[in-house]
């Protein structure tokens, strides 16, 4: 019993930890020309980083502050 419960402990905090570990927001720009915020670096060549080259943000709202300045997203 102790060891299933310990199993679904160690099972729920590797599927959770990580989404709550973001701590990096970048902007990009899809297909659609719409500017989005995201918390994962884009791998496919569809979305684009925007902005300043190398540029992450701590925070969501940092980052939606950004987005207001980019001249893309206007």
């Amino acid at each position: 019993m102790k060891t299933t419960i310990l199993l679904a402990g160690a099972m729920l905090a590797t599927t959770v930890l990580p989404a709550l570990a973001a701590d990096e927001y970048y902007i990009v720009q899809g297909p659609d020309r719409h500017c989005r915020i995201v918390d994962q670096r884009p791998v496919t060549k569809e979305m684009t980083i925007v902005g300043p080259s190398g540029v992450t943000y701590k925070t969501r709202t940092e980052a939606m502050d950004a987005m207001k300045t980019v001249k893309v997203c206007e």
